[in-house]
């Protein structure tokens, strides 16, 4: 991991490659590029690759922030500048995903292309979700409770990722807690968790979603790639519709059967998948 200085802190991140365009890789709640560990190397045969923790998690700093979605963007956008990054291709798993996506919406002219993979693709409403996902992610953002399960219990560490993707070893969940190991830690993963842009809250994510989706329909000139995975839960079958109807240059690549945090399963798929694509598409040629 190497780490560099941005704004008021620091951002740790993983770095590989050197020729063809350079990809970045953002992860979500509540991993960290260690998501990424066995996909990078082999996208990093056909480009630079690089992957950073965002701020409060993984091994990036943990200044005193609330960690909305705006101070994640910031922190990126600082990441971005203070490491001279122009003519990406962002890649985007879970909020990563969303972050790509707002990035793109801010700077088009930065961005070469996009993939996507179990992200935040439009505003939802609660019958998106199965039932049991509604129970849970109400009582998230229902204040007191939602800070005894992420924060007391540290749910997202301790029982999300085994419910979401039951091969996570012991080694790479050992890594995945390593940066929430007192309660005062795990502050982003409860505002993630309360951030699911859902019949129109929180405001200011849903109006960033909202901005992003406009990207996504007018911007015919970046090729996207959006990878499913079987049975899906963020992109679900519905969404995949949708996305084909709304996005413009959009490709669309199954990568089999996976959970939610689709690299932990099938990082080989996503790799091939997405090296392909760079081969193939307009991103490369921009």
């Amino acid at each position: 991991m190497k780490t560099i200085d941005v704004l008021d802190s620091f951002l740790a991140y993983r770095e590989a490659g050197s020729g063809g365009p350079t990809v970045v890789l953002l992860h979500g709640n509540p991993t960290s590029s260690h998501i990424w560990r066995n996909v990078l190397p082999l996208i990093a045969e056909h480009a630079r690759v690089l992957a950073p923790d965002l701020i409060g998690m993984g091994q990036s700093g943990k200044p005193a922030l609330q960690y909305t979605f705006d101070d994640h963007a910031h922190y990126l956008d600082a990441w971005f500048d203070a490491l001279g990054l122009d003519q990406v291709v962002l890649v985007g798993h879970d909020w990563g995903g969303a972050l790509a996506l707002d990035r793109a919406a801010r700077r088009p002219e930065q961005v070469r292309g996009i993939v996507l993979l179990e992200t935040f693709l439009r505003p939802l409403s609660w019958s998106d979700y199965p039932p049991p996902a509604v129970e849970l992610f109400q009582a998230l953002r229902t204040p007191g409770v939602g800070e005894r399960m992420a924060i007391d219990d540290n749910w997202f560490i301790e029982s999300a990722l085994h419910a979401t993707n039951p091969g996570i070893s012991d080694e790479d969940l050992a890594v995945y807690r390593a940066p929430y190991a007192d309660p005062a830690s795990r502050l982003p993963l409860l505002q993630w968790g309360r951030s699911h842009p859902v019949d129109g809250e929180p405001a200011d994510v849903y109006a960033r979603v909202l901005a992003y989706d406009r990207w996504l329909a007018d911007s015919p000139e970046v090729p996207k790639l959006l990878l499913t995975a079987e049975p899906g839960t963020l992109v679900s079958p519905a969404i995949v519709d949708w996305a084909r109807a709304n996005v413009a240059s959009l490709d669309v690549q199954s990568i089999g059967a996976a959970g939610h945090h689709a690299p932990e399963d099938q990082p080989a798929a996503i790799a091939s998948a997405i090296s392909g694509w760079l081969v193939s598409s307009a991103a490369t040629r921009r």
